[in-house]
């Protein structure tokens, strides 16, 4: 037997010595009372339904509500002496069977009567070993008296409880044997998806098939998820690499064509055919070769750079960064409006100089690729966070088109320009730095527009 077996029995084995002691005290100790409570119920429940008879009714209905209620039903006629009301509904209660040694009907009893109340009592009848539940009422001249009899129960509940005992014992040592039957038919399951956890753990994406229909099912079937979602994440590792593979071969590509303009314009002038524009031109490229470089290790120092995280104005940093492309963006004939009626507080805790990355390479993005001649900026408040988005047209809005615009190099096809394209880097950059910041981003396309958004911590101090 295995370590589970012996503590899965060990806490079933506890679990019923709990129970059994709860059963014993609720039947010793609540049980009576919640009889006596039943009893009170019903029989209240029973003089509502009486109350609301009138007096030639209910003696007709008498002997019926006896047998259906199981309860003695008696009447008499209201004496003014105390003593002769007692003893007639004694005697009425004798010749139904019903004997008291402790019966009596006080003064004050009979005076709410009077006052059309109903008086409840318990008579406890001690040799006897009972009790006599009993409700006094008043319709017209005549006094009724519903009343039940209540055997004591102490005596009873004793042989029950150590009847009980002995069921107990039997049940222990049977418990004790299905116990370890059933923890087996569970610890099985468990040893077949260990196997599988180590398979797995392997590289193995094996599946463990399991009928149980219970939780352990369930867990298999876990494991079995699991066992997919990671040989779909070992797959997707495959083809990060073969993505990688795929940049090095863009960056190859990025560079082959200005070494070759460079080469070609350098034999050029070699061969005296410059017509005076051929230094231009390989200056032109060296320049484009320096700016991918740049990019190449820009985007490489992000992800390993340290950020200097301070409290800043994000609005002013905002206007600052627009200014710069205002000319261009008057030339280009593009619609530029800003809402930022809705920023209350504008402080942000970031690195400055990154965030302003995000924003040259935003807004850039937007004055390329925007369709519609229009660019809308919002800035605004949510909860504790400051909430930057960017929305410009599109040609394409099939959500499945974008999926991969965050990877470097990634140009949509309907972008192939390389006066349009650039680099292929600038939302690979933004990435890197928002999730350096552990920022909430993204985008969404809805109507041929796409907007780009994300989130920055306010600094409620700074304000």
């Amino acid at each position: 037997m295995n370590k589970l077996n012996k503590k899965l029995i060990v806490r079933i084995l506890f679990v019923f010595c709990i129970v059994v002691i709860f059963s014993f005290v609720m039947n010793s100790f609540f049980l009576p009372k919640y009889l006596l409570y039943q009893k009170k119920h019903a029989l209240a429940a029973l003089t509502e339904q009486i109350d609301k008879m009138d007096t030639e009714q209910l003696l007709q209905s008498a002997e019926a509500l006896e047998n259906e209620h199981d309860v003695t039903i008696v009447n008499t006629p209201n004496h003014n002496n105390i003593n002769e009301l007692n003893g007639t509904i004694i005697d009425r209660l004798n010749k139904k069977g019903i004997t008291l040694s402790k019966f009596w009907i006080t003064k004050e009893s009979i005076d709410k009567l009077n006052e059309n109340i109903m008086v409840r009592k318990i008579y406890n009848q001690q040799k006897l070993k009972s009790s006599f539940l009993v409700t006094f009422m008043k319709k017209d001249e005549m006094i009724f008296v519903v009343g039940e009899s209540i055997s004591h129960s102490t005596e009873t509940l004793t042989i029950v409880n150590q009847f009980n005992l002995y069921i107990y014992a039997g049940e222990l040592l049977l418990l004790i044997m299905l116990s370890a039957l059933f923890t087996r038919s569970i610890v099985r399951p468990l040893a077949k998806i260990q196997e599988a956890a180590e398979g797995i753990s392997n590289l193995s994406f094996t599946k463990v098939h399991i009928r149980t229909n219970d939780e352990i099912e369930s867990l298999a079937k876990s494991i079995n998820t699991m066992s997919d979602k990671l040989e779909h994440a070992h797959h997707e590792l495959e083809a990060k690499n073969d993505n990688l593979r795929q940049f090095i071969a863009n960056i190859s590509h990025e560079l082959k064509t200005p070494l070759s303009l460079i080469k070609a314009y350098s034999s050029g002038i070699k061969d005296g055919m410059d017509d005076g524009t051929y230094i231009d031109v390989i200056q032109q490229q060296t320049d484009d070769i320096a700016i991918l470089v740049n990019k190449l290790l820009e985007l490489s120092k992000l992800q390993t750079d340290l950020y200097r995280m301070s409290a800043f104005d994000f609005k002013q940093l905002l206007h600052r960064t627009l200014q710069k492309y205002r000319i261009s963006i008057q030339q280009q004939g593009i619609s530029l409006s800003v809402d930022d009626s809705l920023l209350g507080q504008s402080h942000v805790l970031a690195d400055e100089q990154k965030i302003e990355m995000v924003l040259n390479n935003f807004i850039s993005n937007a004055m390329k690729y925007s369709t519609n001649q229009q660019i809308r900026i919002a800035v605004d408040n949510r909860e504790e966070q400051l909430y930057f988005s960017i929305n410009n047209g599109v040609e394409n809005d099939e959500q499945r088109q974008w999926d991969h615009i965050w990877e470097p190099f990634y140009v949509m096809e309907s972008s192939r320009n390389k006066q349009l394209s650039g680099t292929g880097l600038g939302l690979s950059i933004a990435r890197t730095i928002l999730q350096k910041h552990e920022s909430m981003f993204g985008f969404h396309i809805q109507n041929e527009e796409i907007t780009f958004y994300f989130s920055l911590p306010v600094n409620t101090d700074a304000n």
